[in-house]
């Protein structure tokens, strides 16, 4: 085991070992057919690597919870406060296409097996982008993903709600597909016990920088790699949304399949140079320190290290 100023690094090997002491406790069971709806457009993941990385990720997660629980328990008996214990909350994020939706997923259907009597859900945080409408009013369509681009007094609110056991919370939808927030139509969440929220901005601060979102985190996971590899996975992807939308003239990416494969491209650089690149320099990768547990993947979506926050 390696060890920086704030982590414990385990390797995949060393973190293999762990698997061997993971007791009954929880009957996990993955599928083939499972582990492709869950995996992302242009992840890679194997039975292998779930079984391997995420079965114990799943029983450490439940080492937090617990912990919570009992903390939440003997407090409310020390005041006298009655009433449930709000949701364990777990905070998802990354940069674009490193691959946290897949995380997010798998962890989802593994921690409601690990807990057949809770309700596991999972949201993004795509719902609080502005519509594309205020953000080319702003002249933020170009700064799509930012932190100015979300409306994160929203997702405070949100938050807040989940966190007063607030039964039912509506809260925007958003389409990949029309790459925007969906007119008229909204998500509905509803009574959970485990919720895990993803996004690139999770681990960020309001608009005002007077709350950080890890504030609501109960445990809190980055999914990292390095730039160079994280811009590869970001091209793949690209090509494989033109191909899918190469049918689909309502599809956002639609546009794309109508020039050029070279302007396509050209598209995608500048995208990733212009755009992502910089957002997670300057307000992404800053944030991974705050993170419980650190996901780290080389070549091919392999996970290689993980790292444990020291306190």
């Amino acid at each position: 085991m390696q060890v920086n100023r704030d982590y414990y690094i385990i390797e995949r090997m060393e973190w293999n070992q762990y698997l061997k002491e993971l007791d009954e406790e929880f009957e996990i069971k993955l599928t083939n057919e499972q582990l492709d709806r869950l995996t992302s457009l242009n992840d890679s993941l194997s039975l292998k690597d779930a079984n391997e990385v995420y079965k114990p990720l799943t029983q450490l997660i439940s080492i937090y919870r617990e912990n919570y629980k009992n903390l939440e328990r003997k407090r409310s008996n020390f005041f006298g406060i009655t009433g449930e214990i709000p949701p364990f909350i777990i905070g998802i994020a990354g940069g674009v296409a490193v691959g946290k939706s897949t995380t997010a997923r798998l962890l989802k259907l593994f921690l409601a097996q690990a807990y057949p009597d809770l309700n596991v859900e999972l949201i993004t945080t795509d719902g609080f982008l502005y519509p594309n409408a205020v953000l080319e009013e702003k002249g933020l369509m170009d700064r799509k993903g930012f932190p100015e681009s979300y409306d994160m007094d929203a997702l405070e609110t949100f938050l807040t709600d989940v966190k007063s056991n607030k039964k039912k919370i509506s809260y925007p939808k958003y389409s990949h597909s029309i790459y925007d927030i969906v007119k008229d139509e909204v998500n509905v969440l509803q009574d959970p016990q485990i919720l895990i929220v993803e996004g690139i901005n999770v681990l960020q601060t309001t608009e005002n920088n007077t709350v950080y979102m890890s504030d609501f985190w109960d445990l809190s996971v980055y999914v990292d790699a390095e730039e160079e590899q994280i811009e590869e996975w970001f091209y793949q992807r690209f090509n494989l949304l033109l191909d899918q939308a190469k049918d689909s003239p309502n599809d956002f990416y639609y546009q794309f399949t109508q020039v050029p494969s070279e302007k396509a491209m050209a598209r995608a650089e500048y995208t990733w140079h212009n755009i992502n690149l910089i957002n997670l320099k300057e307000y992404i990768l800053p944030t991974r320190n705050r993170a419980n547990i650190v996901i780290h993947k080389e070549k091919n979506h392999y996970i290689n290290e993980l790292w444990i926050k020291k306190y």
